[in-house]
């Protein structure tokens, strides 16, 4: 991630909607994203076939990275890996043609080398000031490594960590198989 300039939200949401790449708004500044490895798409696409499957039926709602997510208490605009709406989804006045989503349920964040502390801390810190925030979902694209966040009645964030590949995770209403998840994911170091 690279930054770019400081510009007001306006100036950010005019440069995305015309933008040939996609970028983040942190507090003033643009970071622009940089392009997935192979395994990490491989995960993110195993997770949008595996929940899109799980929730089909139901109330929830599976949405890909492209969706502008707003954390207003972070002044902060972000995409998601994968995200999770369970309620009536609410949007953010449009501008500029960009929708961006007020309220999610369930995010998840696949880690690399160069998003793994952003998105452990900072952003992790930022999602949980959602209160629409039940689960907050990390997957290693490196190594077999699924974290979940689950908030607790109390407030509080229960973290499971599964790294065995014949074991299921909870992730909103799903229960999935860890070894789903990593499907056709070969590692650099295999």
């Amino acid at each position: 991630m690279k930054t770019l300039t400081h510009i007001s939200i306006e100036d950010y949401l005019l440069q995305e909607s015309q933008a040939e790449y996609k970028s983040e708004y942190h507090a003033g500044e643009i970071i622009a994203m940089a392009g997935a490895k192979f395994p990490h798409n491989v995960v993110v696409a195993n997770l949008i076939i595996l929940l899109g499957r799980c929730l089909w039926k139901g109330k929830c709602q599976v949405i890909p990275s492209d969706l502008l997510i707003s954390l207003p208490e972070c002044e902060k605009f972000v995409y998601a890996d994968v995200t999770i709406v369970c309620e009536k989804v609410q949007l953010g006045e449009q501008r500029y043609g960009i929708d961006v989503l007020l309220n999610p349920s369930v995010v998840i964040e696949v880690l690399s080398e160069s998003t793994e502390l952003y998105d452990r801390v900072e952003k992790f810190a930022c999602y949980k000031t959602l209160k629409s925030m039940q689960q907050y979902v990390l997957v290693d694209s490196r190594k077999v490594l699924v974290e979940t966040f689950t908030r607790t009645a109390e407030n509080d964030w229960l973290l499971k960590s599964i790294s065995d590949k014949g074991k299921k995770i909870k992730i909103g209403d799903c229960e999935i198989l860890v070894e789903d998840i990593y499907h056709h994911v070969v590692f650099e170091n295999q």
